[in-house]
C-alpha cells in the first residue's frame, strides 16, 4: 500500500538478513489475519470491526506524518482520496470475503494478485505478456480451482468470489498508484494516512446506514477478551507494525528482496488456517494451494 522508496546500497549479507527478518513477521502476521478477521468479525459487525480496526491506528500515523501531511497539495489530496476509495473496497471486499471462505482460501486466492497486476499492466500499455508469464497463470487459475473444490467440484463460495473481487480491487488500486501522477512524488506516510482515513470516513458512513449490521460501538460492547486481542493484532501488528518495517526495509535492503519475502503472506495464511484454525482442505485443495503458490512465485520471476 505504500510507494517504493529508491533502491538501497547492496548491504553486506548479515546485515541485510538483520533487515529480512522484520519484513518476514509481515508476511506471517498478514498471513494470520485472515484467521484473526474470521475469529473477529460475522456477517453483521464487518463494517463495525473496518471501522474500529483502522480508527484506532489513524491517529498514529497521522501524528507520525503531521508535518508532510500539512505539506500535501490539493491534488496529491485528491489523487489520495481516490485511492482510498479502492482502498476502502478491497477492505470490504477482503472482509465479508473472509467471513463466507477458510482463512486458507482467502490468502492463497488473494494472492492472485500478483499474477492479475502485469497482466493488467500489459493490457493497459497494449504489450502482450511472455509465454512464461501466461503459462504461471494458468498453473495459478488451475490451482485457485482445484483449492476451491476440495470437497467436490461445486459452485464456488460466495466467500470465494468476494476474495477474488478483492484480488481485482487490489490490482486496480497498484495500477492507480503508478498512473495517478500527482501521488507518485508525495510522502508514502502521508499517502497511506489519507488513503486511511478515506477508508475509514466510507466505513463509518455505511455504519450509519440502516440494514448495514451493528454499531461500532455496539459490537465493540460486546466484545470479549479474545475478540480484543484479535482485533489488537489487526490494528498494531497487521497495519502499523506492518506499515513502518515496510519503509524502514526498502531503505536497508532492495525493494524486489522486500518484494519476495512479503510474497510469502499466502504460505503462512494456509500454515495459520490448518495448523491453528483447524481448517482442512484434503488432497485436492493441497494440490490447488500448491499450484496457487508454485504458479504465483513463478509469475512473479517471468514479470521481473
Amino acid at each position: 500500500m505504500s510507494t517504493i522508496a529508491a533502491p538501497a546500497p547492496v548491504a553486506a549479507p548479515r546485515r541485510a538478513w538483520l533487515a529480512d527478518l522484520p519484513v518476514l513477521l509481515v508476511a506471517v502476521v498478514w498471513g494470520g489475519s485472515y484467521l484473526a478477521a474470521k475469529g473477529v468479525t460475522t456477517t453483521h459487525t464487518v463494517i463495525a470491526v473496518l471501522v474500529l480496526r483502522f480508527a484506532l491506528v489513524l491517529p498514529v500515523l497521522a501524528v507520525a506524518g503531521r508535518r508532510k501531511l500539512r505539506a500535501l497539495t490539493p491534488a496529491q489530496l485528491r489523487g489520495a482520496g481516490v485511492l482510498g476509495l479502492v482502498l476502502g473496497g478491497i477492505f470490504l471486499l477482503e472482509t465479508y470475503g473472509v467471513v463466507h471462505t477458510s482463512a486458507t482460501n482467502a490468502g492463497l486466492i488473494i494472492s492472485l494478485t500478483m499474477i492479475f497486476t502485469p497482466l493488467a499492466e500489459s493490457a493497459v500499455r497494449r504489450r502482450a505478456p511472455s509465454p512464461a508469464f501466461l503459462g504461471a497463470a494458468a498453473v495459478s487459475v488451475c490451482g485457485v480451482v482445484l483449492l476451491t473444490q476440495g470437497a467436490g467440484f461445486t459452485t464456488p463460495s460466495l466467500g470465494d468470489l468476494l476474495i477474488l473481487g478483492a484480488a481485482l480491487a487490489r490490482t486496480a488500486h497498484v495500477l492507480l498508484m503508478s498512473r495517478i501522477k500527482a501521488v507518485q512524488e508525495a510522502d508514502s506516510l502521508s499517502l497511506t494516512t489519507v488513503q486511511l482515513g478515506t477508508a475509514v470516513a466510507v466505513f463509518a458512513v455505511l455504519a450509519l446506514l440502516p440494514g448495514t449490521g451493528a454499531s461500532p460501538w455496539a459490537a465493540a460492547a460486546d466484545f470479549g477478551a479474545a475478540e480484543w486481542a484479535g482485533l489488537a493484532f489487526l490494528s498494531v501488528f497487521c497495519t502499523l507494525f506492518a506499515f513502518f518495517v515496510q519503509m524502514w526495509a526498502v531503505r536497508r535492503t532492495s525493494p524486489s528482496r522486500v518484494s519476495l519475502l512479503l510474497g510469502t503472506e499466502p504460505l503462512w495464511a494456509a500454515a495459520a488456517g490448518i495448523a491453528i484454525g483447524g481448517e482442512r482442505l484434503g488432497a485436492a485443495g493441497f494440490a490447488g494451494g500448491a499450484l496457487v503458490l508454485a504458479g504465483t512465485a513463478w509469475g512473479r520471476r517471468a514479470a521481473g
